[in-house]
């Protein structure tokens, strides 16, 4: 009988721009290299923010696609620092629009089949984790793949928080 090889393993890593993010993004590339896995650079705008009442945008589209711009020239960068420090090329960014919690959760995962979630343990907003609790606690409880959270840097020391 003939056993089929595996695809190669592919790691989601949501980012923000928040330090804990691109620890954690260190860290996927780290795994990767040494699993020879795929890794998918994930951004996510969240839209929700800018509906009123009727479901009109409450921003122009102007804004949005600025936002856009300033997200892929983001994941371009965090992909040229993986190329420049780690020498790992095997990345591709993404750009999505809509809730953080179900595309990292459930629909990315669906269209890319990764097998891995890795993300920092909090990420910038501060007032979102308030009122509707963490996007990683969430993640952590409902993805359809395995979690890791990063809580420490590429040598495993705890990151210091800022004063």
């Amino acid at each position: 009988m003939r056993i089929l090889a595996k695809e190669k393993e592919s790691i989601l890593v949501p980012v923000d721009g928040s330090e804990t993010a691109e620890r954690a993004f260190d860290k996927a590339v780290k795994i990767a290299m040494t699993d020879h896995a795929h890794v998918d650079v994930l951004n996510v705008i969240d839209t929700r923010q800018f509906m009123g009442e009727m479901q009109d945008t409450l921003i122009s589209g102007d804004t949005i696609y600025q936002m856009t711009q300033d997200a892929e020239e983001y994941l371009k960068s965090l992909k040229k620092w993986a190329h420049d420090n780690f020498d790992f090329d095997d990345i591709d960014y993404h750009i999505r629009y809509g809730s953080p919690k179900r595309i990292i959760s459930y629909d990315f995962i669906k269209d890319h089949e990764n097998t891995l979630i890795v993300m920092g343990a909090t990420g910038l907003n501060a007032v979102e984790r308030m009122l509707m609790g963490s996007v990683t606690e969430y993640v952590n409880q409902h993805a359809l793949a395995d979690v890791l959270i990063v809580r420490t840097d590429i040598n495993n020391n705890p990151l210091k928080p800022k004063a």
